[in-house]
């Protein structure tokens, strides 16, 4: 069997900490410990690997809360004339896409007259999107969305999600009046990552949701996009079950190179403060690949922990079941999961690809199928811990999506925590070579019950560090959930 250093970040602008108090309401800028000093006395890698889980949840706690209270007052300024999304699926007919020269020229690929961007600064709010979901109101329209077990199917609202952040992207390069994509915009957008996108609240089909979103942060050329699912009362509250971000990158339509997007205008202290943080968590993306074990080797707590593993269910060959552990032991190799599917037309976008919500639904689908099957029980989505979009699905390759339970536990709210790992390669029908596209990363429990009685143990080197990836990203969900539950007041 088997950093980037520290900098100090700045809280915001002067005019953001000048104008903390507002009539909207008061607002908290992030706490001092955000800003750290670069004479921080020297850790071990646990202790920092340790201290990193700890702030990290807590700064990812403080920025959700921050966020969801910001966003519904950065929404009271955006137009509700230009709140429609913009159709990212593409509406034309495949077989006049299959007429078309399989290298479009120059005059194809250059911008079509009207829709130079001129790279003008943006508001913020100019790119807020929503779309509306009546559940409540609507039996039929809820019927396309009601999985087995009388809920909600949530790999259909990831796939609205990623079509809304798209959305949103556009509307912030083209304006906010825009209300189609021009055929020749001379760029396009493709999502790059997804964070984390952890669920705040039950999703029950008794209230319609609202799907909303905007740009909070741009880069040169990458912008971060907020989204958040609201559940409506039909008293009027309204409750956050969702909230998340897409990391967007543009790229010239001709040479497919990175393209420069617009900046961003700062006009209120609430845009000064989620710039901030969406600089943050752009600091917080490059440190995470610093610290990704395909870079780094485990801590000695990490290498402690697997040795453990090793010694305690590694060792028996023969057996599955131990006389000292009531746990049974399941290979990880044996957790494999795929399926091979042929990526057809009607699942495109407007580039001609596959659109990148649809391939998060597949993902998310195996993934609880996965875990119902490591369970041997009904499992609840808790957290999407990461998506990274690597190259584009082209119409008509063979897509295999592959799934393995990477670490298993028990916790005193959740007798049974599955974190699963699932990537998607496109195979060549000439070489059977394989491709990698995405890697979706999905968190589930079982929520009643007796504590879990499977352990996933790793057997080769490579195992061993998606155990650890998986154990880094159960203990980050479980102090960002016992965070919330404190600051909720609950026990």
């Amino acid at each position: 069997m088997f950093a980037r250093g520290c900098s100090n970040v700045r809280i915001g602008s002067q005019l953001a900490l000048r104008s903390l108090c507002t009539p909207r309401g008061v607002l908290v800028a992030p706490k001092p410990w955000r800003s750290i000093a670069t004479t921080a006395p020297r850790r071990n890698a646990d202790s920092t690997l340790h201290l990193s889980t700890e702030l990290g949840a807590v700064e990812e706690t403080q920025d959700i809360a921050t966020m969801d209270r910001l966003l519904k007052i950065c929404r009271e300024r955006a137009n509700p004339a230009h709140h429609s999304m913009l159709p990212v699926r593409s509406k034309g007919l495949w077989s006049e896409t299959l007429a078309m020269p399989d290298t479009p020229s120059a005059k194809d690929l250059a911008p079509s007259p009207g829709v130079q961007n001129p790279l003008v600064p943006r508001r913020m709010h100019d790119s807020y999107c929503e779309i509306r979901l009546p559940f409540a109101s609507s039996p039929e329209f809820l019927e396309n969305y009601t999985n087995a077990s009388g809920g909600i199917r949530t790999g259909l609202l990831m796939e609205h999600l990623d079509s809304l952040a798209g959305s949103i992207a556009y509307k912030h390069m083209l304006g906010p009046d825009v209300e189609a994509l021009p055929k020749n915009a001379g760029f396009y957008m493709v999502t790059a990552s997804v964070d984390r996108l952890d669920m705040l609240a039950p999703l029950y089909p008794v209230r319609d949701m609202r799907l909303s979103g905007q740009v909070i942060h741009t880069g040169r050329s990458s912008l971060e996009v907020a989204v958040r699912m609201e559940a409506l009362e039909k008293d009027g509250r309204e409750e956050t079950i969702m909230l998340g971000r897409f990391c967007m990158v543009c790229r010239d339509a001709r040479t497919h190179k990175a393209a420069p997007v617009n900046p961003l205008s700062l006009e209120t202290p609430e845009d000064h403060i989620l710039f901030t943080i969406g600089e943050v968590h752009k600091e917080k993306r490059q440190s995470r690949a610093v610290r990704s074990l395909n870079r780094v080797p485990p801590t000695s707590s990490e290498a402690q922990a697997l040795h453990s593993l090793y010694l305690k269910y590694g060792q028996d060959e023969a057996g599955c079941s131990f006389p000292s552990s009531d746990r049974e032991r399941v290979w990880m190799g044996d957790t494999r999961l795929e399926k091979t599917l042929i990526m057809f037309p009607q699942e495109r976008n407007v580039h001609q690809k596959i659109f990148g919500g649809y391939l998060m639904r597949l993902a998310y689908e195996l993934g609880f199928a996965n875990s119902c099957l490591f369970t041997r029980d009904h499992v609840t989505f808790l957290s999407l811990d990461g998506i990274s979009f690597a190259r584009p699905v082209p119409i008509g390759s063979l897509l295999r999506l592959t799934s393995y339970i990477v670490h298993s536990a028990s916790s005193e709210n959740y007798p049974a925590l599955i974190h699963v790992w699932v990537h998607a390669d496109v195979v060549s029908l000439e070489t059977g070579a394989e491709q990698r596209t995405n890697d979706f990363r999905f968190t589930w429990c079982r929520e009643n019950g007796p504590p879990l009685a499977r352990m996933v143990v790793p057997k080769t080197y490579g195992e061993a560090m998606q155990w650890l990836e998986g154990r880094r990203a159960l203990e980050m969900g479980s102090e960002i959930r016992k965070l919330r539950k404190r600051s909720e007041g609950l026990p």
